[in-house]
């Protein structure tokens, strides 16, 4: 287990809720629209949010965000260790910044004892695309290791140890071996995700494999989903990764067949009302809608409610396992809706 890292009122690590981040694409500058990006990204359930810090200018612009917002804000910063320090003076969360991009240890150390004094962790964060020509002969997922590494120590040597660590690549292979490694090598906070995926559906997939392969096998703490276009989509994905991959259980599962010739009703209208009825639902219940007996009582024998198709118009609902009535095709999503608001408010009383 990873050694706990706090950012403002969020823990990562040490067992603690996996935090979902994403990071705003707005001209930082342009204080009014980087603001309304953060209030959505909060909204659609956001955990901690990073904003690109490029100038003195940014800087003083980001003064009017700190504070606004319940989530964690994050400074982005690539090779200006003074930036860096600005940031945690006015109050950001957490620096991203790769201290062996200095080149001049007085300065890491004027780094380090800045956030120290402002309690603000740092995120190292090494990509595939930026890492130093001494790796270069190494085997890619190697070459990330050993860079993070690199900038761990450098940190390590002036006493800070709020670290949080990421080696992300574009290639999902390479960026879930070197997790695998860096895993097994340190005890700090990973962030976890696949560098530039892409958009849309392609990127989702990437980021699904990627992501989901190391956090069903323990490794991860905190996750971003990159993709091309508007973050909230990012967040959007993390979620569903986070619940498919067994970790956020607090949702309607809603589980599905994927039909053939036996099925004799609308089964992919049935599901998509469902999922629609039960998008807010924030307690643990799955819900199997099946096609036909065949399959349709053994998965729906796994589910709190369920229903199997059958023939003339009728279906058998399912309660805990059992069949407990038919009912007639038209009423499938009403009972299911009312089983289903029924547990929730069992869950609240």
């Amino acid at each position: 287990m990873s050694i706990a890292v706090k950012i403002k009122d969020i823990v990562i690590g040490g067992g603690n809720k996996i935090a979902v981040q994403s990071m705003t694409n707005t001209d930082t500058l342009d204080t009014e629209k980087t603001a309304e990006q953060l209030k959505r990204l909060q909204i659609a359930g956001c955990d901690i949010a990073r904003i690109a810090v490029s100038s003195t200018a940014e800087v003083e612009a980001c003064k009017g965000l700190i504070g606004k917002f319940t989530m964690p804000l994050v400074a982005d910063i690539q090779f200006d260790y003074r930036l860096a320090i600005a940031c945690a003076e006015i109050g950001f969360d957490k620096i991203r910044f790769n201290p062996g991009n200095i080149g001049d240890e007085s300065k890491v150390k004027n780094l380090t004892a800045a956030c120290k004094m402002h309690g603000v962790p740092i995120r190292i964060g090494v990509n595939t695309g930026s890492l130093e020509k001494e790796f270069s002969r190494l085997e890619k997922s190697d070459a990330l290791v050993q860079s993070a590494l690199k900038h761990v120590r450098l940190l390590e040597k002036f006493g800070f140890n709020d670290i949080v660590v990421s080696v992300k690549s574009s290639d999902v292979k390479t960026t879930v071996d070197a997790y695998k490694k860096l895993a097994e090598t340190v005890d700090y906070p990973l962030h976890v995700g696949v560098t530039e995926a892409g958009s849309d559906e392609r990127g989702v997939i990437r980021s699904a494999i990627g992501i989901g392969s190391l956090l069903v096998n323990g490794v991860g703490d905190t996750i971003r989903v990159s993709l091309s276009g508007d973050p909230v989509k990012e967040v959007e994905a993390a979620r569903l990764i986070l619940q498919e991959a067994g970790i956020e259980k607090d949702y309607c599962q809603v589980i599905s067949c994927p039909t053939c010739s036996r099925c004799k009703y609308d089964l992919k209208s049935t599901v998509d009302a469902l999922k629609n009825a039960t998008k807010d639902i924030t307690v643990p219940i799955k819900v199997a809608v099946m096609g036909c007996v065949v399959n349709g009582p053994g998965e729906a024998q796994d589910a709190d409610f369920g229903v199997c198709g059958g023939g003339e118009g009728k279906a058998a609902l399912f309660i805990g396992g059992k069949i407990v009535k038919s009912i007639a095709m038209a009423d499938i999503v009403p009972e299911l809706v009312k089983l289903i608001n029924e547990k929730v408010k069992s869950y609240k009383s």
